[in-house]
């Protein structure tokens, strides 16, 4: 099967949640959705998203980091009408769930981006810089999340982080020359 296959097999958010969650599992997503903040820069940069942005999210439900990161790319998808997400379960894709490692692990969660037409634009996935600079600087704690969020100034961080990964692929597809040709801009 192909990467962009993946994308059409996957759940929209509350969709993955119902099918692969626990009471505690979407009660945790929902809590951390609820403590998502984006400020007014944030949302504009957001809302001036014009290229079709399509990502496929390997995730679990009862993983912590997806819990601490996933509400987040639910909160980008409600502000820009050019972000559309599909999530689909890792241990249920096996042959996905091979093919995308990262340090030699199964790690999730693990984005994929494409163009309107599915072409495959970037990966990113697991946590972001602002997780593990935390967590080197606290070496001690534990090496999985329990999907509680401690710091709101954290997850803050976090949000920053992913938004501007999401930027970065939109300015890549907004700068192609054969979507700037598709498109006449």
């Amino acid at each position: 099967m192909k990467l962009a296959d993946y994308f059409t097999d996957g759940l929209c958010y509350e969709d993955f949640l119902t099918t692969y969650g626990s009471e505690i599992d979407r009660g945790r997503w929902q809590r951390v959705y609820d403590q998502t903040r984006l400020n007014s820069e944030q949302e504009s940069r957001l809302k001036a998203f014009v290229r079709e942005m399509h990502v496929l999210c390997m995730a679990g439900t009862w993983c912590g980091d997806c819990a601490e990161q996933c509400p987040i790319f639910s909160a980008f998808e409600q502000i820009s009408p050019a972000i559309h997400i599909r999530y689909v379960d890792r241990d249920a894709y096996q042959e996905l769930k091979e093919s995308l490692t990262i340090c030699g692990g199964a790690r999730v969660p693990h984005c994929i981006f494409f163009s309107e037409d599915m072409q495959e634009v970037g990966r990113y996935g697991d946590r972001t810089l602002a997780k593990y600079r935390q967590m080197a600087a606290s070496l001690a704690g534990p090496a999985c999340s329990t999907g509680e969020l401690a710091s709101g100034q954290q997850h803050a961080e976090v949000v920053g982080d992913w938004l501007d990964e999401f930027e970065r692929v939109q300015l890549i597809l907004r700068t192609s020359p054969r979507l700037r040709a598709k498109h006449s801009d």
